[in-house]
């Protein structure tokens, strides 16, 4: 197969591992940086530019690995891609229903999938309503859009609430409030989840005086084995997102786990080390066995 690796850059380690499964795969992988490419729209004839270098017809198959910063222009070209009949392991609408939370999360409760209780708005009028429809505080504020743990504030009191809350506000940022699960204690669990499977999970554990259990900021990881209700609420979660390949993070509360969000292009290094597990070999698996099955499809049309 030739694949299409969607990323900046190779030096990047899960872009990096990928790669190096694609090539012990027998495969040929070439880097398509994303942020350098053009759509030409032709009535029925669509052409995909890398610089000036013409791409439409290259690859078998591509693999996303969009960053937040260029979310909507990545997912237009993995959403020409996708029309260009290339099979994809994250569908465009997938990566950016993944990266808005709050999008996230409106699917996962018309679904059934328990959340922590949540807030959104964009009016700094009621702030102190909106606090109190959650409960009080302390509240968790995070960015609509933020990763790695970045954009994630924990308010203990009103008055910092109130005060963060109206920054954010006042900088036309998209925001969402949530409750503060206290007997979670810092603690979240990831879950890769590649095709319907769970390949692969992780605690992470907040690091001294930090709340966010994001290995970004300092967490501690261990290997685990979920829950089965834990495991069917992370494919459930990917199924709806109408994702291939992605990391679900859930928190374990009084009411049972609770889902956090999903992210589309999650990390690998975090996983493989504190696992032992080839998640990068899995998302080969995974394209691979897709890969035929659609040859068979056409096949037999």
């Amino acid at each position: 197969m030739n694949i299409g690796l969607l990323s900046v850059s190779l030096s990047v380690y899960s872009t990096k591992r990928i790669a190096e499964e694609v090539e012990r795969g027998g495969h040929y992988i070439e880097l398509i940086d994303h942020t350098k490419c053009s759509v030409k729209l032709v009535s029925g004839n669509p052409q995909i530019f890398l610089g000036n270098e013409n791409i439409s017809d290259d690859f078998d198959v591509i693999i996303p690995r969009i960053g937040t910063n260029v979310t909507r222009h990545g997912a237009a070209i993995v959403k020409q891609f996708e029309m260009n009949g290339v099979f994809s392991t994250a569908r465009s609408l997938g990566i950016t229903r993944a990266r808005n939370k709050v999008r996230t999360l409106q699917i996962m409760t018309k679904k059934g999938i328990p959340i922590p209780e949540t807030l959104f708005s964009i009016n700094p009028e009621n702030i102190n309503e909106q606090i109190e429809i959650l409960g009080g505080t302390p509240v968790i504020i995070k960015l609509q859009e933020g990763t790695q743990g970045m954009g994630v504030i924990l308010a203990e009191s009103r008055k910092s609430a109130k005060s963060i809350l109206d920054t954010f506000y006042k900088l036309d940022t998209s925001i969402l409030i949530q409750e503060y699960i206290e007997e979670a204690r810092g603690e979240d669990i990831r879950i890769i989840v590649v095709g319907n499977k769970v390949i692969a999970s992780m605690k992470r554990s907040s690091a001294l005086e930090e709340f966010r259990s994001n290995v970004h900021q300092g967490a501690e990881t261990m290997a685990i084995i979920p829950t089965p209700k834990e495991q069917a609420m992370a494919i459930k979660a990917v199924k709806h997102l109408g994702l291939g390949v992605a990391g679900v993070d859930l928190i374990r509360s009084d009411r049972g786990p609770l889902l956090l969000e999903a992210n589309a292009s999650p990390g690998l290094r975090g996983i493989e080390e504190a696992t032992g597990i080839n998640v990068a070999q899995e998302i080969i698996k995974y394209v691979e066995l897709n890969r035929y099955r659609r040859k068979k499809q056409k096949y037999y049309q």
